[in-house]
């Protein structure tokens, strides 16, 4: 779909050039609160099942997540360097969830049907309560994604993220477990 492409990398180069203060300010907080490289790097499985490396803020050490990796986490700006991967056009701006090798070498057809289009910085699982959603009901929505995909959801998908974003992730609590006796 070219039009989904130039849509893509207008509005990944934009953001880019637009977010490029907030990038610049997670970066150096990132670099002086833990020794590491600023990006992490992961490999994923994009469009056709070719493999590449996507790029996050890092946001801990040693299995620890830091102050500031909270922060980024929150309202998900852990996740802009991705916008690299939608420039380079490994990633698009909308799109299923992008998944690790080991989640698609059993062969599963939801996984595999993914590889469809390429997989995307936001999605309906991202408007639709990212992880507080179980991944069935996120699988679900990723394939709903792949069927029924045109540049007019995308638009849509798009608008529903910034206040998502803005919003952050809820704090979900657990409650308390009560001890259930069994006769």
């Amino acid at each position: 779909m070219p039009a989904k492409r130039a849509v893509d990398l207008t509005g990944a180069v934009l953001l880019l050039l637009v977010l490029s203060p907030l990038l610049l300010s997670a970066s150096a907080a990132v670099a002086l609160t833990s020794a590491g490289p600023v990006l992490e790097r992961h490999e994923r499985v994009g469009l056709g099942g070719r493999t590449f490396t996507m790029f996050t803020f890092r946001t801990g050490y040693a299995g620890r997540v830091t102050a500031v990796g909270k922060a980024l986490r929150r309202h998900f700006t852990d996740r802009l360097p991705q916008l690299i991967n939608v420039v380079r056009g490994e990633m698009s701006l909308v799109g299923p969830l992008p998944l690790a090798p080991d989640a698609v070498r059993d062969g599963l057809w939801p996984e595999r049907a993914r590889l469809a289009v390429r997989p995307g910085m936001t999605g309906l699982w991202q408007v639709g309560g990212r992880s507080e959603l179980p991944w069935e009901e996120m699988t679900v929505l990723d394939l709903h994604y792949v069927e029924q995909h045109w540049l007019g959801l995308d638009l849509v998908i798009l608008a529903r993220t910034v206040p998502v974003a803005v919003a952050g992730r809820r704090v979900v609590h657990a409650a308390p477990v009560t001890p259930v006796r069994v006769a």
